[in-house]
């Protein structure tokens, strides 16, 4: 760095009025009053009022038909942000995501987006805490993204319970009814005694080779084929969820009830963001894409072997309907007024660890050619950023133009052989007192992430995410 580009950067003057020592994060994001969300949407983006619905004045939700009117609009700068193995405490991602988006938008005067994942209640109300940054580098309200926010993980909670829901009710009444009664059930005939087959239905039929499309077509032995699932108990994976940590509700015993006929089985709950249908919000490029991925999970099997989906169960309608404003991204801003898309939160470890397509895909049309999307990738490198670029850009199409990949003194000491660290305890003295030695040691780990990330083709920049702890030798090795 030249003397004049360090004289630069040190003599930048915030905009926010920063004070020393520094305050909690949530002192910090309730001191600054943000602006309505159609100063964001609008002046910020570029969004039509009628392209987007307000949730409140600090919030709303972005129509998807906003990529139709910039359908010709080149795409601007695609920034990735990673992160080296990461403690438990983790290494401060998504304040580097926000800080790098007000150091572009804010300072740089760049038209730039941030796209990040909702954060789930179980982390929030637990040692990690939320996610909406930290320091004077937060989305706000911190308050709102931490908890409801427009409903989207409590769209998902409902529709995941629902489909568990229809699991057991349909082994219940295949059990207790004869196929012609369960015939009837399945499709019952209108006033003038004609019986006609959903369109899931004739998708079923054609699974099964039968290709008729009348019902009273059908001949018994097809009748008892079409209107039994035959689901093993024994072999359903699709478990209901809660967005809380709850932890007695990890294992439980279903139907015992005395009207379940003890039809008695073992099952669980997951947390929310767990529940595949995250995965598949954060995945599916519209509405109809959506609707297909959420028809084709596969729930169970049947005493044959053979995966059973939703749509055998007659449900991926339903589910699409109960996620259908939770398709659209959220809108909110940064402390320093830049804007935010906020959608989605699979977890890395379980699912693919990243914000969704569609945010992606309107943001990169809205900033335009000059302009940037820094979206951020969960957990470790080697799990959310190459499943970034494994998974969520073969579905989307796109490709990055630069990857960042964070990392903490503390992170460094950990992998060069400090002690363990755990949550909820106080940091050991080694990461709390230089050691030049173990920072260095430590290097090797965030060499492997950014021999990884390169073979991608994309350069990549490696962002230290300072703390007060940290002396200048440790951050000069870093």
């Amino acid at each position: 760095m030249s003397p004049s580009m360090a004289t630069a950067t040190t003599t930048v003057k915030p905009l926010l009025p920063v004070q020393q020592p520094v305050p909690s994060d949530i002192e910090i994001a309730q001191s600054i009053k943000p602006k309505h969300i159609s100063q964001i949407a609008e002046v910020g983006l570029g969004l039509l009022p009628e392209e987007y619905e307000l949730y409140g004045p600090t919030k709303g939700k972005v129509k998807l038909n906003v990529r139709d009117r910039l359908q010709g609009q080149p795409d601007g700068k695609y920034v990735v942000v990673g992160g080296i193995s990461p403690t438990p405490l983790g290494e401060g991602k998504s304040t580097t995501t926000v800080g790098l988006c007000q150091a572009l938008g804010a300072y740089l005067n760049k038209k730039v987006l941030t796209c990040i994942r909702q954060p789930s209640q179980g982390p929030t109300f637990g040692i990690k805490g939320g996610a909406a940054g930290g320091g004077y580098s937060q989305v706000i309200p911190m308050e709102e993204l931490n908890l409801h926010l427009t409903g989207d993980i409590h769209a998902i909670t409902a529709a995941n319970n629902l489909l568990a829901a229809a699991i057991d009710a349909r082994m219940f009444h295949e059990a207790a009814q004869k196929d012609e009664a369960l015939f009837r059930r399945l499709c019952p005939a209108d006033k003038t005694g004609k019986r006609k087959f959903a369109p899931v239905m004739l998708g079923r039929l054609q699974r099964l080779g039968i290709n008729k499309t009348d019902p009273d077509d059908l001949t018994p032995e097809e009748v008892s084929r079409f209107v039994r699932l035959d689901i093993d108990p024994e072999a359903v994976s699709w478990r209901r969820v809660v967005d809380i940590n709850d932890r007695f509700l990890r294992g439980i015993t279903v139907g015992q009830g005395p009207e379940e006929r003890g039809m008695e089985r073992k099952t669980g709950y997951d947390i929310s963001v767990a529940s595949e249908i995250m995965a598949v919000l954060a995945l599916a490029t519209d509405l109809a894409d959506m609707r297909s991925r959420l028809g084709r999970m596969v729930v169970a099997a049947d005493r044959k072997g053979q995966p059973v989906t939703a749509d055998d169960l007659g449900v991926g309608g339903a589910l699409t309907v109960l996620m259908k404003d939770a398709v659209e991204p959220t809108v909110m801003q940064t402390l320093e007024a830049t804007p935010v898309f906020v959608h989605a939160g699979p977890f890395a470890n379980i699912a693919h660890g990243n914000s969704s397509v569609v945010a992606d895909q309107i943001g990169l049309k809205l900033v335009g050619p000059d302009g940037f999307v820094i979206t951020e990738a969960g957990f470790g490198a080697d799990i959310g950023l190459e499943k970034f670029m494994n998974i969520k850009c073969r579905a989307s199409g796109l490709k990055p133009d630069a990857a960042v990949i964070v990392a903490t003194v503390r992170a460094l000491k950990m992998h060069g052989g400090g002690p363990p660290v755990v949550a909820g305890t106080p940091l050991p003295h080694a990461y709390l007192t230089p050691d030049v030695e173990l920072v260095t040691k430590g290097c090797s780990n965030l060499v492997r992430h950014i021999e990884n990330t390169s073979k991608y083709g994309v350069p990549v920049l490696v962002a230290i995410n300072a703390f007060a702890t940290d002396s200048p030798g440790e951050l000069y090795r870093a």
